[in-house]
């Protein structure tokens, strides 16, 4: 199933600063669900991304009873 991330709002968390969000959503992860198919050190890759904002992704993943893969 081919997901229109352009038509989807995201659900990213809303403290996520500026630099990692566009990494996110320019590498097409605008869903919290996206994250379970990847690990932490795949998301950390992305140019932007830094601790903080993985902490942030990782608490809001817990929120919904989510995480990373493995």
């Amino acid at each position: 199933m081919s997901l229109n991330y352009s038509s989807k709002k995201s659900d990213l968390p809303t403290e996520l600063a500026k630099p990692a969000r566009r990494a996110l959503e320019g590498a097409g992860y605008v869903k919290l669900e996206q994250f379970i198919e990847l690990s932490e050190v795949e998301v950390l890759k992305l140019h932007g991304m830094g601790p903080k904002a993985l902490e942030q992704i990782r608490i809001a993943l817990n929120d919904r009873g989510l995480s990373f893969r493995n």
